[in-house]
């Protein structure tokens, strides 16, 4: 078993370790102080939500299309721009009396440039842990802490934008982004671009972006693990209907946070239980804890109160750490070449299952009580992993072929 101790012993790996915690907590302040900016502007909650949701939305595009950059210039090039850039784009948006218009225009850029440099941490942290056991407790790690820094980052933004304001919680946030920039420059050592043939042959955008998604749709592997990620937009449902749902079993708005940090809370015991398994059990795990992470839902029908209710999402949490050692296959199943536009393909199919489970059980809970909606949720959610959990299992276990799978592939150094 490799200890945690092993990987913060790679310089490379702290860097990115670091820039990650400071970007994300960033980003929390910037949300928090976006809202408050927008509300004090409106005094519409609907423009608020809607300025919310913009930082999320621009991925499910920018995904796809610019993750690709990863793979066509050098990673920490990439990794220090991406940075740069959003840095610069928040100082802009924290200018006082800017039309909301020019800010949310400048948002849904910070957002899209976010795509590439997320694409090139992957891609990255697979070099600076080549073994499995290595990237799959060092990606571990890095989870959660996020988890960790998300918590930090919305408290200490709201106790920012109250003492200073909302322009000052986006200067935070871009100095976050300044001081990532800085961490990756020097901790990370200078890698050329990966290239994939020996003629070195002129890169298309759009001929990686096709070879990418071919590349996915057509290996067994890459397909059954996808969907496995997307069983997500099934059992994350419980976020939207959090509200609802707690109002239904009598709850009060801080039954709504309780209901909304069970899962999280229980993500994070997953992660640190799944990474400290052997690799060769946890391939055989997704299957069972892809449909586990759906089956608590099914009880929610019962309509149990507040405490069982807390429990079983934290259950499901819990066994959504699958996505850990998933995510860890599908990037080391990848040729290095390819890496970062096939992680930019998953992870938006990833965001967009999300994004519609969310949406389309709001609106069945227009009809439905919350409870029965979560429990339909939770039951089609059984069939789909256990679906896609069919395809990962007959996948793994057929013999390896081919130029992707016929031999382990060479780290870049």
């Amino acid at each position: 078993m490799v200890k945690s101790g092993r990987v913060f012993a790679r310089a490379e790996f702290r860097a990115l370790f670091l820039a990650v915690v400071v970007s994300i907590a960033g980003d929390q302040v910037a949300r928090v102080g976006l809202s408050v900016l927008v509300f004090e502007r409106t005094r519409s909650a609907g423009w608020t939500a809607a300025a919310y949701a913009l930082t999320y939305v621009p991925n499910v595009l920018a995904g796809p299309l610019l993750s690709g950059l990863a793979d066509r210039w050098p990673r920490r090039a990439v990794l220090v721009g991406a940075d740069l850039l959003r840095a610069g784009l928040l100082v802009a948006m924290a200018i006082p009396g800017l039309p909301l218009v020019v800010v949310a225009s400048l948002l849904v850029v910070v957002q899209a440039a976010g795509a590439p440099g997320n694409a090139a941490r992957a891609a990255t942290l697979a070099a600076v842990l080549p073994g499995e056991d290595e990237y799959v407790l060092g990606k571990g790690v890095i989870d959660v802490v996020v988890q960790l820094a998300q918590v930090a980052g919305f408290a200490t933004g709201g106790t920012l934008t109250a003492a200073f304001g909302p322009s000052q919680a986006l200067l935070a946030d871009a100095a976050s982004f300044l001081l990532s920039a800085v961490v990756l420059r020097a901790g990370l050592r200078a890698r050329p671009a990966p290239v994939e043939r020996s003629d070195a042959a002129p890169r298309r955008w759009w001929g990686d972006l096709t070879a990418g998604a071919r590349l996915v749709a057509q290996t067994p592997r890459l397909r059954a693990l996808v969907g496995l990620a997307c069983v997500a937009g099934l059992y994350i449902t419980v976020e939207g209907l959090a509200a609802p749902y707690a109002a239904q079993v009598g709850g009060t708005a801080r039954a709504v946070g309780v209901l909304l940090a069970a899962g999280p809370a229980g993500a994070v015991v997953g992660m640190l239980i799944v990474r400290r398994l052997p690799s060769a059990v946890r391939p055989r795990l997704l299957t069972p804890l892809a449909i586990a992470a759906c089956v608590p839902l099914l009880v929610c029908a019962a309509e149990p109160g507040l405490v069982v209710t807390a429990l079983l999402w934290a259950v499901s949490g819990l066994a959504s750490a699958y996505h850990l050692p998933a995510s860890a296959a599908f990037v080391r199943a990848v040729p290095d070449a390819r890496r970062g536009q096939a992680y930019g393909l998953a992870a938006t199919a990833l965001q967009t299952s999300q994004g519609l489970g969310i949406a389309l059980a709001g609106l069945a809970a227009t009809q439905l009580p919350a409870s029965a909606v979560v429990a339909v949720c939770g039951g089609l959610g059984v069939i789909a992993a256990a679906a896609a959990g069919g395809a990962w299992d007959r996948a793994r276990r057929a013999p390896l072929s081919g130029s992707l799978f016929g031999r382990p592939e060479r780290e870049s150094a």
